[in-house]
């Protein structure tokens, strides 16, 4: 078993309650030198809450222990919960207290590692947790809980477990080749490694919208000098986050701002105007207003009425016109709004959630990027296979749906090697 680890397991600072976790074989001895209950405990029993003084490095502090027993734990290990009053230094003490009796600090994520390592939860699960730790959108909070909950895990599983029925059927033709078996069925095969396909293309593909859900729906603001692009960004982000002005140039480099539509969050690019005539320093900040054009998932174009949109761009366009507080809509337009006023600005923010494409936020997208390479090796080896099967001897057909398999055992963590648990696990703080 391993060795004793102890850390803070809430968040720095001052705060009304702080926990300190101990885990491992020792946990419970170490625990019980540190308690003195305020009732004998004959025999500490899990899951119960014991009141009781906590001894600290110079000090004692009224609070609880809660004692969780191996293997029906978080970690899988048996763990002690010191819950004691939430100032820095107190939290510090108990922490000190206990490495003095023998536990090691842990280390980023270790207790989560261990709960991986125990097989309490999938690699994927714990990625799950520290997206919705870190979450900064309902949107990736949900796609965490995705994570977290094994709804991917478990349909990778059993798309793991159509895979391990075709390769037990390719392993009985090479190891009984004189037995009166029907052979391999090759039309049959294909049909099933293609259906198999499609299930991970389906996840793959939802990796365009989990991106986003990740990173948040880059949207560029562009238009004419003046035209009101750093008005609608204060008044879409709810403060003065651009610098507004009557002089023309005043944006020479892209502002940024963020605000959360519907539980998405939409990245907005406050660009230079573009025009002809600009100084040295204003072209290359028009330089870059072009770039975040072309790379923007969604483009407010900010008109008067006679403005063209922009044409090389790669994302959705939206068409604004702006000051319809002190002029009449004209031209073509999706909405008018008065970054002045507020007016029009909810009726813009509902199409920007519309024009995002983000479905329901219970539905389960990919967000992590490891994740979406390890379908598409896993999707590309089954193609492989059902191009060349026929063609190839069922040794060779059997090599490429076991790199696919493989390729899928990296999302749960059955086939993940140290690198890749190590990059996960590096996410987390000390104490989680």
């Amino acid at each position: 078993m391993r060795e004793c680890i102890a850390a803070i397991s809430t968040a720095h600072g001052t705060g009304g309650v702080a926990i300190i976790r101990i885990s491992g074989k020792d946990a419970l001895d170490i625990g019980m030198k540190m308690f003195e209950p305020t009732h004998e405990i004959v025999k500490a029993e899990p899951n119960y809450m014991y009141t009781g003084r906590i001894l600290g490095s110079g000090f004692k502090d009224y609070g609880f222990m809660v004692y969780f027993a191996a293997p029906k734990s978080f970690t899988g290990e048996d763990i002690v919960e010191f819950h004691c009053h939430g100032g820095v230094q107190i939290a510090r003490g108990v922490l000190s207290k206990a490495l003095s009796l023998g536990a090691r600090a842990a280390e980023r994520g270790e207790f989560t590692r261990r709960a991986f390592l125990n097989g309490k939860l999938t690699l994927s699960s714990a990625e799950g947790m520290i997206d919705m730790i870190n979450a900064e959108s309902l949107a990736l909070l949900r796609a965490g809980s995705m994570l977290y909950t094994e709804k991917l895990s478990g349909e990778v599983r059993k798309i793991q477990s159509s895979l391990t029925d075709i390769l037990a059927a390719v392993a009985a033709e090479l190891d009984y080749p004189e037995e009166d078996l029907d052979g391999l069925d090759f039309e049959k095969i294909k049909l099933s490694l293609k259906d198999i396909n499609a299930r991970i293309g389906a996840l793959a593909d939802s990796y365009s919208i989990g991106r986003k859900i990740k990173s948040g729906v880059l949207v560029a603001i562009c238009g004419k000098p003046n035209v009101g692009k750093s008005s609608l960004l204060n008044a879409l982000v709810g403060y003065e986050k651009a610098i507004v002005s009557e002089e023309e140039g005043t944006t020479r480099d892209a502002v940024e701002g963020a605000v959360e539509i519907d539980g998405v969050t939409f990245n907005l690019v406050d660009t230079a105007g573009i025009r002809e005539r600009a100084g040295a320093v204003e072209k290359i900040g028009i330089e870059r207003a072009k770039k975040a054009i072309r790379t923007a998932d969604i483009v407010l174009f900010l008109t008067d009425g006679k403005m063209q949109p922009p044409t090389d761009y790669s994302g959705k366009l939206i068409t604004v016109f702006n000051k319809c507080d002190i002029s009449e809509p004209k031209g073509e337009y999706d909405v008018a709004v008065s970054a002045k006023t507020g007016e029009g600005i909810e009726a813009l923010k509902k199409l920007l959630a519309q024009t995002s494409v983000i479905g329901a936020l219970d539905e389960n997208y990919i967000v992590e990027e490891r994740h979406y390479d390890a379908l598409c090796r896993a999707r590309d080896s089954i193609a492989e296979a059902v191009e060349n099967i026929g063609s190839i001897t069922p040794d060779l057909v059997a090599v490429e749906l076991k790199e696919s398999w493989e390729a899928l055992g990296e999302i749960t963590g059955e086939t993940a090697n140290e690198e890749i648990i190590n990059a996960v696990f590096e996410k987390f703080c000390v104490g989680k």
